[in-house]
């Protein structure tokens, strides 16, 4: 092994370039492994080092002199001369972890100035990044710091894949500049923003191949982002993982351009109690008209929180091409209609699908049967209650079919099943259920918060 050309030596060190621990085990063995290593773990680990190590490393290269004259001061075990340009070798920045480690120098120190001379050290610390990295890939901006502004950015960011912002932080110059250095971003995820910002409206412009977007607007949400759902809508032939968290900010009719989508991800939890008004039921209405008439052939992965649209949901899967993998869906509304259209729609257009997580009442027990037969790669199985069933008689033993269904249907592929709490259970069901099971390969199984599962094993004995 100590024979190897570096060529060789640089393919394995590569390929373990996701396990840190023996890659420290290789700085060890010589000079040669040691300068070859040393890039490949700057490339992305250092934030997930130990604090102290990583903080040492960065102080020893920023300007000493800036420092003692801002009265800013650095622990006293901080290197005097670095052993390699660590700093160059980073692809990944998150202003996070920077901030992170500025909290920690200040923990201890006065109040007296602590704020620009925080901002001071941050703002180093940032141009040290910007200067000394030729090209990061990833980039969380969530910082007040105009980085696309420092000396370097254009060099430093031209080759950036991902990028994440915190759109409250960030002035519109430094957005605008960002948007004329990058326009080869494949993922961008946008957080916190309220209202129609020019800047990003800029920035998701001027991309040529964004495949992957999130939107996670304010909490306090501000006016409808009319630019924005134009902007999405021309970009639409190109993303195929979109993630929108309040479906209340952005005219919905940008959901017909992605006609390449294969991952669909919808959070509405932003919205509660005091929200329940007229207009925001109009704009949740209009969303869910938009999924219904959407066409998402190639669609591999839905998930939906806190929406009810059981409909629209399913007729949006029915116009598939058999190739989704994973369904999920989560809502807060216990008055919603038409559960049994999706599992219908699901057993009639998802061969493949692996996972799947919705709602049903007893009455569609029956539509469970066809989707086991259909869905026989089916490997996740989680059925929930949309009402309490407190009213039943207690020897209403309303979820024995399901049960029986499970029993006689369920594909050997099926390892982890989630039942309802509100569907009562007979010991007996139980343990034919059970039984199948050893010639199945359960895995888990479980009754969402209900303490009654133990004891019916315990009663039926299946354990012995």
């Amino acid at each position: 092994m100590m024979n190897l050309n570096v060529d060789c030596l640089s393919l394995i060190f590569n390929e373990l370039q996701t396990d840190k621990n023996h890659l420290h085990s290789c700085l060890l063995v010589n000079r040669k492994w040691c300068h070859l290593v040393v890039p490949i773990l700057w490339k992305k680990h250092p934030w997930y080092e130990e604090n102290k190590k990583l903080f040492n490393t960065l102080f020893s290269c920023l300007p000493k002199q800036l420092l003692i004259d801002n009265d800013i001061r650095l622990p006293s075990t901080i290197l005097s001369k670095p052993s390699f340009n660590y700093i160059s070798f980073c692809k990944y920045l998150k202003t996070e972890n920077i901030s992170e480690i500025i909290r920690t120098i200040f923990a201890e120190q006065s109040s007296v100035g602590k704020y620009n001379k925080r901002n001071l050290l941050e703002q180093e610390i940032c141009k040290l990044f910007i200067r000394q990295c030729k090209n990061i890939r990833e980039l969380s901006w969530q910082t007040s710091q105009p980085l696309s502004l420092f000396q370097g950015a254009s060099t430093c960011f031209s080759q950036l894949h991902s990028l994440s912002i915190n759109i409250d932080l960030i002035n519109s110059d430094a957005l605008y500049k960002m948007a004329q250095i990058c326009k080869n971003l494949n993922i961008l995820t946008i957080r916190y923003f309220s209202y129609d910002n020019p800047g990003l409206i800029s920035i998701i412009n001027a991309q040529k191949n964004l495949k992957s977007i999130s939107l996670y607007c304010s909490v306090k949400r501000g006016s409808v982002c009319k630019e924005l759902n134009k902007v999405l809508a021309k970009k639409g032939n190109t993303i195929s993982i979109f993630t929108l968290r309040s479906v209340n900010i952005i005219p919905p009719s940008f959901l017909t351009s992605l006609i390449n989508l294969k991952i669909l991800t919808i959070f509405n939890d932003y919205d509660n109690e005091e929200d329940d008004n007229e207009d925001t039921r109009d704009k949740i209405k209009e969303f869910q008209q938009y999924l219904a008439i959407s066409e998402f052939p190639e669609l591999q992965i839905l998930r939906v929180n806190g929406l009810s649209c059981f409909k629209e949901l399913s007729m949006l899967v029915e116009k598939t091409k058999g190739n989704i993998l994973r369904i999920n869906i989560y809502t807060y509304n216990q008055y919603s209609e038409n559960t049994e259209m999706l599992i219908k729609a699901i057993a009639s257009n998802c061969p493949n699908i692996e996972q799947l997580s919705t709602y049903i009442e007893p009455k569609d027990f029956i539509y469970v049967q066809s989707l086991l037969l259909n869905c026989r790669n089916l490997m996740y199985l989680g059925l929930n209650s949309l009402n309490s069933l407190d009213f039943l008689d207690e020897n209403d033993y309303i979820g024995d079919e399901l049960l029986d269904i499970l029993t006689k249907f369920s594909p050997k592929s099926l390892t982890d099943v989630i039942i309802s709490k509100d569907w009562k259970y007979s010991v007996d069901a139980f343990g034919r259920f059970f039984k199948s099971c050893t010639k199945n390969n359960l895995f888990n199984f479980g009754i969402n918060n209900n303490d009654y599962i133990t004891e019916v094993i315990r009663e039926s004995k299946l354990y012995t």
